[in-house]
């Protein structure tokens, strides 16, 4: 059954339904916090984390280890939205820029340490430590919050909580995204584009979409995502341009730990700076997240400073132009990545793009904030969090759909230039990318370099797609609106509490 682990058509679905279960539990999770209190959902999604990840250690076939990978998903959904919502709890608006951008330091240190471990554990003990070492993490978080973390505990009853839950949303909106995501991800790869299984996965998607809007809009009491909220055309724009981030600014470094697992085949994944690295440098594990640090810790480094311009100025919306065009920039240079590129080249692009969009963290969610309630900071935090992951998981799919079409198109040329019928099979099939980490084992040094470029131009059609998809979150910033960030600090108080209905006009 271990051989199952091996599959190269299933391995898609590992980073997949990560964040597939990530972007549908978000919002969730978030009005959960709001009906019993931050502090036990935020205990609740590491104990719900430390078993996904226990179900992935443990994993003797694909179908096991996808299915730790989902659980994993849905608790990092809570985790991440529910430290950004509980630090906005605890600080004014003015104070909450700087701790934001404070906390970007700490993801440096995980996005540093966390791949190179990764490809250490895989390569020198087991591929299977790269989810035990998440238990004892999750057993010190899990003490440390229980001791430390004060914030109001509103002690619902469970009765009364699983009254007030939005079910008919909660629903629409699971079928919605899992649904429409699944549909995107089986078509071109399983299935064609034609086949009624995924025509039928993205026009339901779609329809319970619609039927969310509704729902949230008519209904619900208590909405998950309560329609007012983009009333306001800057707080859509906020929601467009985090969209716009997720799909541009995190392909380069979501997810690396676990593509750096190869399972004797490349688990690329669908994140696409490391897969140049691996495929076409012949970078091994390890030096693939080594060479991705430039990137990580200058999104970090410049989100800490753009936290500290916010909170010294107020000033935000010239960090959200600025960050787009330099984004644009950068991602643009990628364009020019070859075989023959240098490292040097590639690092260079690197901090580029990392400038900008380490400007692109922290400003469209403050912006987000200065225009909502703070009872409904909750809920607007998630909302802007899921269209991040929802963008992410659309784009890994349409960037993926560009680079296997890429590949097809190079066919042709790599059989004139006399690659054998064995190789194009492999390096232009449908598996093309999660065989790209075995490049190295083409003896012909011609051969071989022949298929890294035809790699590089296939990621090079990419770039252009993601560079163009930048410009347009630079014209989104035009329509983000300035707003006065206040330093009164108002103590988020959770629980049931009589709401007023949704008289928005969406």
């Amino acid at each position: 059954m271990v051989s199952e682990l091996h599959s190269a058509s299933g391995y898609t679905w590992i980073g997949g339904a990560y964040l597939l279960a990530s972007s549908a539990a978000s919002p969730i999770w978030a009005k959960l916090s709001d009906i019993w209190g931050r502090k036990p959902i935020q205990l609740t999604a590491i104990i719900v984390f430390a078993v996904g990840s226990t179900v992935c250690a443990t994993a003797s076939t694909m179908k096991v280890l996808i299915i730790g990978r989902a659980i994993q998903g849905s608790a990092a959904g809570a985790c991440i939205q529910l430290c950004t919502i509980t630090l906005s709890d605890l600080f004014s608006l003015h104070q909450r820029s700087l701790v934001l951008g404070a906390t970007e330091l700490m993801w440096a240190v995980a996005g540093g340490v966390g791949p190179i471990m990764g490809g250490t554990f895989t390569q020198l003990v087991s591929w299977r430590w790269n989810f035990w070492i998440n238990l004892p993490i999750c057993a010190v978080t899990f003490i440390l919050l229980v001791i430390f973390l004060d914030v109001h505990n509103p002690r619902t009853r469970t009765i009364d909580g699983l009254k007030a839950i939005d079910w008919l949303g909660s629903l629409t909106v699971l079928g919605f995204i899992l649904m429409l995501l699944i549909g995107l991800d089986l078509g071109g790869t399983f299935f064609p584009w034609s086949s009624p299984r995924v025509l039928v996965l993205i026009v339901v998607g779609c329809f319970m979409g619609v039927l969310f809007i509704l729902t949230e809009k008519h209904v619900a009491k208590r909405p998950l995502v309560p329609m007012r909220i983009f009333k306001k055309s800057s707080n859509s724009a906020c929601m467009l341009i985090a969209g716009i981030q997720g799909m541009v600014g995190r392909l380069s470094f979501n997810e690396r730990t676990l593509r750096l697992i190869r399972f004797q085949v490349f688990i690329a994944g669908e994140y696409y700076l490391p897969l140049y690295f691996q495929a076409v440098k012949s970078a091994t594990p390890i030096r693939s997240g080594l060479y991705i640090l430039p990137l990580v810790f200058m999104e970090a480094f410049v989100a800490f400073l753009s936290g500290i311009y916010i909170h010294r100025t107020g000033r935000y919306v010239e960090l959200i132009w600025a960050g787009f065009a330099i984004c644009t920039l950068g991602t643009g240079l990628y364009i020019h990545l070859d075989a023959s590129s240098s490292l040097g080249e590639v690092i260079a692009f690197e901090l580029i793009t990392g400038t900008g969009v380490g400007l692109l963290f922290e400003p469209p969610i403050i912006a987000l904030h200065a225009f909502v309630e703070q009872d409904e900071v909750a809920t607007a935090s998630a909302t802007l969090g899921s269209f991040r992951n929802l963008w992410t998981s659309t784009s890994v799919v349409i960037g993926g759909i560009v680079l296997q079409n890429g590949m097809d198109l190079q066919q042709g040329r790599l059989r004139m230039m006399g690659l054998p019928e064995s190789l194009l099979i492999e390096y232009t099939g449908k598996d093309a990318v999660a065989n790209a980490g075995k490049m190295g084992q083409i003896a012909d040094p011609m051969q071989q370099f022949l298929v890294k470029s035809a790699f590089a131009w296939s990621m090079r059609n990419m770039w252009i797609m993601y560079t163009v998809i930048s410009a347009c979150g630079l014209v989104a910033a035009f329509f983000v609106s300035k707003g006065v960030l206040s330093k009164e600090h108002v103590e988020t108080r959770t629980g049931l509490k009589e709401k007023k209905p949704d008289q928005s006009g969406i």
